[in-house]
């Protein structure tokens, strides 16, 4: 007989087996293996979810959406990205799609399921940036097909990244965005218009010129040694190709094909490839020659919501006398009908208004050279004050234009052409929220712990409920006043135009509604609460107890050691694949000195967390005193923010006006296919670091020329940096970096257990290593080629490393990953900005009491999914042992 339980008495259960797990495996549990057999197995198909989408999209499409907002999802702060959401309870719309939108619209449960749409304004870093990630996002929740608005070109980036941006189940379309053409759909109509620089057409071809002179040195040059098995040469141009398969370890394969796929690519040992044939070339790379990047087209957006019928006004049709019944549908529906008296009621008299559709305008004016474009641009002022119908007439101006173009006097005098009703808002570096409370939160809970290890973050550009803004009060305010405090509703005379932050920055989720009435919301944008993360944490049961007895041990510890102020690590991502509230994909810091930084691999959104620590003004200090950048492997979660940090620490240069040599870049060979395919198609960053490949820094087989590896070494204060390969994907390094001062630090990238890596990082006094997975998942972490915990503390052990700091934890492990009696006294657990100096070290471990304290919600629900993991596991063992008995017999 089956038992059946239900919902909550099956997590009494589980709370029950997780108080005595050790006790559990002897447990008779035959009628629950029965009960779990039972149940629904998750989870539904990525197919299942398309064809679902696609019929609720069909019914919906009859309809005009009666609510639609506007919101800011990325504010374009400094470090933050800049991207406004349009939904409706229908659809939804994406402009600009800047590093690190992504992680925002994961924290703020941003619903990308409908989203089909995203229109782009440049194909700039700073707007496309978070187009791979998100791209996988929306893939994962089932959409089917999503369509780029934007310049031409823009979707080569897709092609791009192919090899470790994987998107098999999402198609990728590109609008037809000519100035004659329109989109259109049941929500919304968008005009496109393109500004040009004002440069002459002779000024243009030299342009184009320079542009193909300049990316053949830069690829020509990039390495001091060449392989044909990375560049190849067609017409006289530089160009290379990369067609590794950086996640085929992580896809099942007929042996027929991985022999294929061995025959054709290089193995993870071999360190070369074979060149690619002059077809292999892709049709972007031909583009590229015509001088797409230098055509330098700004695309603006012109956008109608669709005409919706006025609504029926039920009082209105109780005083006409009109029944209950079909009369008010064909109201509603626009038309007269007569009652059995013979009266004739008119819709227009039971109806309200018709609604002919607000209309907004999304501009980008990236420099005073497309000011005169935009100035005098008729399709711009048939929405200015000079249109023709009130209704022409733009409601809100969206501009992503950068702070310094808008205040020049002609950009100003434009828009003072708007009428006194239009609002503006910018999404530009004048703003300073960063859009995230979580990051906050937790740094105010570890902060408790330890502000050496956990120092408050330099981002202040969030508002706080407890100070007033412009004096830092100490005392709460009241939300709705903070609330209207920080937009500015005021609407400003023509002759005296005010955007809603020209006083004050807007922050994230900050909204305007266009229907069904038309302004800001005053409540929606973030803040931050501060007193509340303290007191939310201070109140846990036991905590203060723990706490107390932490500071304690500390300050007796800290009495015992002499500590240096250099080397610090300051951990930037501590996550896997993609970002969540807490931890960011991987980035490490290591500051050798007060003058000079090492990157450790850079993740999505590293160059923002830099700026989140530090805040704005230290933060460009840091990044002109990185001197170099080391990436371990080609996964996008570990290569992707390379750009976004490139550009960051050149405007920091320019700002602080600092001459430098460029970085030195430390990368798989590879990596040149997709920094030189950027460089071409959309920016210049060629001039920005010069590549030092990692396959020519083996430990004991360096082919890198003595004379520059001397130099580089002695510029970077160290006396060895030595890689191997590691058991991951194809090209994936492990580093260790020698100080000339002694000290040895050794990185492992993403990787399995590797004995090349012991030998490479022996007696080191820190091995950072991966721990991706707890010990009961190893077979899921072979799979993946990742390490558990116990697998990276054994590495440490084998290698005779002083100390051992796991980081690139599964996000499971949110805040803590799973604890076990490999857990030593020199084994530390990293998080998102933990700053550590090296002889800090022996203290860190001190802090777990407290962090189970702290985080005890989280880890209880690990254990109860390793108890439901280990039911699973003996369910199948029960109904698996009929079949062995039958096999013996």
């Amino acid at each position: 007989m089956n038992i059946f339980l239900k919902p909550s008495v099956f997590r009494f259960v589980v709370l029950l087996t997780t108080r005595s797990y050790s006790k559990y495996r002897t447990f008779d549990n035959s009628n629950l293996n029965l009960l779990l057999t039972k149940m629904p197995k998750e989870p539904t198909h990525i197919a299942v979810a398309q064809k679902q989408r696609l019929k609720i999209k069909q019914k919906s499409a009859k309809y005009t959406p009666g609510r639609v907002t506007l919101q800011i999802l990325g504010t374009g702060a400094n470090g933050a990205p800049g991207s406004v959401y349009l939904f409706s309870d229908q659809s939804r719309y994406l402009f600009n799609c800047g590093e690190g939108t992504q992680r925002l619209a994961h924290e703020h449960k941003t619903k990308l399921a409908k989203l089909e749409h995203i229109f782009i304004t440049q194909p700039k870093w700073k707007n496309i940036g978070g187009l791979p990630g998100t791209a996988l996002t929306i893939q994962d929740v089932g959409v089917p097909q999503i369509t780029l608005h934007g310049p031409e070109g823009l979707n080569e980036i897709f092609p791009a990244t192919r090899r470790f941006v994987v998107i098999r189940d999402l198609k990728i379309n590109m609008a037809d965005c000519s100035e004659t053409t329109t989109f259109e759909d049941n929500a919304l109509r968008v005009e496109y218009v393109h500004l040009h620089k004002s440069v002459s057409q002779s000024g243009l071809e030299k342009d184009v010129q320079a542009s193909v002179e300049q990316s053949e040195a830069g690829t020509s040059t990039r390495s001091e040694k060449k392989r044909s098995s990375s560049i190849s040469s067609r017409n006289g141009e530089s160009l290379v190709e990369d067609d590794t398969d950086y996640y085929a370890h992580e896809r099942k394969k007929t042996k027929r094909h991985r022999s294929r796929s061995r025959s054709k690519s290089r193995s993870p040992e071999s360190g070369r490839r074979p060149a690619p044939s002059a077809k292999s070339i892709s049709s972007a790379t031909q583009m590229l020659l015509k001088g797409f990047k230098s055509e330098a087209i700004s695309m603006c957006y012109i956008c109608r919501l669709q005409p919706r019928p006025g609504a029926l006004n039920l009082d209105k049709c109780v005083k006409n006398g009109v029944p209950p019944g079909p009369l008010l549908g064909l109201l509603k529906n626009g038309e007269d009908v007569t009652l059995g008296n013979g009266t004739v009621v008119k819709s227009v008299d039971v109806c309200e208004p018709d609604d002919p559709g607000p209309i907004f305008l999304v501009v980008d004016c990236p420099s005073a050279d497309y000011l005169e474009s935009l100035a005098s641009n008729p399709r711009m002022k048939k929405h200015q004050k000079f249109a023709q119908f009130d209704d022409d007439a733009a409601c809100l101006v969206v501009h992503f234009t950068p702070k310094d173009v808008m205040e020049l006097p002609l950009y100003k005098r434009w828009m003072e052409d708007f009428t006194p009703s239009t609002q503006h808002i910018q999404v530009n570096d004048s703003n300073s929220c960063m859009g995230s409370t979580a990051v906050h939160r937790i740094q105010y809970k570890l902060n408790l712990l330890s502000p050496d290890f956990f120092p408050l973050l330099g981002d202040r550009g969030t508002p706080s409920l407890c100070e007033t803004f412009g004096n830092h009060q100490n005392k709460k305010q009241k939300s709705e006043d903070i609330n209207f405090a920080n937009l500015n509703l005021d609407i400003a005379p023509a002759n005296n135009c005010k955007t809603v932050n020209e006083n004050r920055s807007i922050g994230s989720l900050s909204s305007y509604y266009l229907r069904p009435k038309k302004g800001f919301d005053s409540t929606s944008h973030i803040n931050l609460d501060t007193q509340e993360f303290i007191d939310e944490t201070m109140s846990l049961p036991q905590f203060s107890d723990a706490l107390k007895e932490l500071h304690q041990k500390l300050q007796i510890e800290k009495s015992n050691y002499t500590i240096r102020d250099y080397p610090q690590v300051l951990f930037l991502g501590t996550g896997s694949c993609i970002p969540n509230k807490t931890r960011n994909t991987s980035g490490i810091l290591l500051q050798i000195s007060d003058t000079k930084n090492i990157l450790l691999d850079c993740g999505e959104g590293t160059c923002g967390q830099i700026t989140r620590f530090f805040g704005q003004e230290k933060a460009n200090k840091v990044l002109t005193e990185i001197d170099a950048i080391y990436i371990s492997h080609l996964h996008a979660d570990h290569h992707i923010g390379l750009i976004g940090v490139l550009q960051g620490r050149r405007k920091a240069l320019d700002l602080l006006r600092i001459e430098k040599a460029p970085l030195i870049l430390f990368a798989p060979r590879q990596i040149l296919a997709w920094l030189a395919f950027y460089d071409r198609f959309f920016e210049n960053i060629k001039d920005e670091y010069v590549l030092v490949p990692n396959g020519e820094l083996i430990l004991n087989e360096t082919t890198f020329a003595d004379e520059k590896r001397i130099k580089i070494l002695s510029n970077l204060d160290m006396s060895d940096i030595s890689t191997c390969l590691v058991r991951h994907c194809p090209n994936a390094f492990g580093v260790s970096i020698t100080h000339e001062s002694g000290y040895k630090i050794t990185y492992s990238g993403d990787t399995m257990p590797s004995e090349k890596l012991v030998e490479l990082g022996k007696n080191s006094d820190v091995l950072i290593h991966e721990a991706t997975m707890e010990d009961e998942l190893a077979k899921e972490a072979v799979v993946k080629m990742h390490s558990t915990t116990s697998q990276a503390i054994q590495v440490g052990k084998d290698m005779k490393a002083k100390h051992v700091i796991l980081t690139h934890f599964s996000q499971r492990y949110a805040k803590l990953p799973r604890f076990n009696d490999n857990f030593a006294d020199n084994v530390s657990i990293a998080f998102d900005n933990m700053q550590v100096k090296l002889d800090e070290l022996p203290l860190v471990p001190l802090l777990y009491p407290a962090l189970k304290i702290m985080f005890a919600d989280h880890y209880e629900q690990l254990e109860h999914k390793a108890v439901k993991r280990q039911l699973k596991a003996e369910r199948q063992a029960f109904l698996e042992q009929p079949k062995l008995q039958q096999n013996q017999s």
